[in-house]
């Protein structure tokens, strides 16, 4: 089974225009929910998409809404019998989410689910700010 890569603009680009006509053809992806295609040029089977929540303060079910990302992202990643999963910062960017909030979320609903599941062998945090790398860290030096 191919590694799976969270839904990212160079994603896109570097999978090839498959993808986009595959997308296209998904009816749309609401908030917190997920789809899957497959990765064309890219070095992963299956790519997961999922759209996050864009930040407004917390009072509009942010939380729930994040966690439902990663929830529906890794029972889909299960259901097709993928055995690695990666993920980047979801939200955290032009979204304007917290991102230790998010990070939590993210560490605390992969750890739920993981309780559970037998397909699932590897999950991979992807972040591009150092930052946010720590804040991983810590959160995965805590859950350990």
């Amino acid at each position: 089974m191919g590694r799976v890569l969270g839904h990212h603009r160079q994603a896109h680009r570097a999978a090839g225009p498959k993808l986009l006509e595959e997308c296209r053809n998904l009816g749309g992806c609401p908030t917190g929910e997920a789809r899957i295609t497959k990765g064309y040029n890219l070095p992963a089977k299956w790519i997961i998409h999922t759209v996050g929540p864009v930040w407004h303060g917390g009072g509009r079910a942010e939380d729930k809404l994040l966690a439902a990302c990663y929830r529906n992202s890794l029972a889909l990643a299960e259901q097709h019998g993928i055995k690695t999963i990666a993920f980047p910062c979801i939200s955290t960017g032009a979204y304007g989410f917290p991102y230790e909030r998010a990070a939590t979320i993210a560490v605390e609903e992969i750890r739920k689910f993981l309780e559970d599941s037998t397909t699932i062998e590897k999950v991979v945090f992807v972040c591009f700010l150092k930052r946010d790398c720590e804040c991983y860290a810590q959160l995965l030096k805590k859950a350990a």
